[in-house]
């Protein structure tokens, strides 16, 4: 299995799959790579690597007592695009993701990069905040803390099988397979990297990050996501970032990679075309 080596040590697991131009993918919390699968074969089958990992404390990366936080990601994806000396690359991000490839330009620049992509993505700032009055209140964050110290298990299978699908809306039809991805996924993480992401994702601000973006950006956001509401992720973020592009899916909910991966497919594919 191929890990690249961070400076703290941790052994970062990752996906490279096909040929081409490279696209990296960056996951949502509390999942890991799988979750790009449908994305990273199409992509892959289409001229393209494709390379995709897991974050630390998340899937098959290892599980750090420290650096669960924004920063610390951000500088693992250099260390990865790093080491594959990867160039041209268009990074993609998914959820929490997205603040990691956000992230990654604010820290990093945008040297090996030719365009970004957001989707269902946290930037570029989730918490309600004096300066940021539009965002989600904190007892919605502290609610999920709270859930993975009582019974994490259950937490991932209500988020599974409600908001994050948008399986409680009125004729929601989500399988039972893609539920349990979530909830599999999500018991892969490490109990206090999982728990510590939750600040990581919602009390980042990724408003510098998105000023220093230079590239091509394409945002992609469900108008009923229920987890990053669109008014405070899609719309903020493309009204943020230079000349972006933004593309919204009428009715669709947060996990967009499953419940619209035909329609999400095929717009990464024709911006990576562009």
């Amino acid at each position: 299995m191929p890990y690249v080596t961070t400076a703290d040590g941790a052994q970062i697991f990752y996906k490279d799959w096909g040929q081409g131009r490279p696209v990296v993918l960056s996951h949502g919390w509390p999942l890991n790579s799988d979750s790009w699968e449908a994305q990273q074969l199409f992509l892959a089958g289409h001229g393209f690597r494709v390379v995709a990992h897991d974050r630390r404390g998340h899937g098959r990366s290892t599980q750090t007592w420290h650096g669960n936080e924004m920063n610390t990601y951000a500088d693992d994806l250099a260390t990865l695009i790093d080491t594959l000396d990867l160039r041209d690359v268009t990074l993609v991000g998914f959820s929490t993701g997205g603040g990691e490839v956000a992230r990654y330009v604010g820290r990093h620049g945008t040297g090996r990069v030719a365009q970004l992509v957001l989707v269902s993505a946290v930037p570029p700032f989730m918490l309600r905040t004096d300066d940021n009055p539009d965002g989600v209140p904190v007892e919605v964050f502290d609610a999920i803390r709270a859930g993975s110290l009582a019974d994490r298990s259950q937490l991932y299978r209500d988020l599974a099988d409600g908001p994050f699908f948008g399986n409680n809306r009125p004729g929601a039809d989500v399988s039972q397979g893609v539920r349990d991805a979530f909830w599999l996924q999500g018991l892969q993480s490490g109990h206090r990297n999982a728990y510590e992401c939750v600040a990581a994702f919602s009390a980042t601000d990724f408003r510098a990050d998105l000023d220093a973006v230079d590239v091509p950006a394409l945002v992609i956001h469900g108008d009923d996501d229920q987890v990053v509401p669109f008014e405070v992720g899609g719309r903020a973020s493309a009204a943020r970032i230079k000349n972006a592009t933004l593309k919204v899916y009428p009715g669709a909910p947060h996990g967009i990679t499953d419940t619209h991966k035909d329609q999400l497919c095929a717009d990464l594919l024709e911006f990576l075309g562009s």
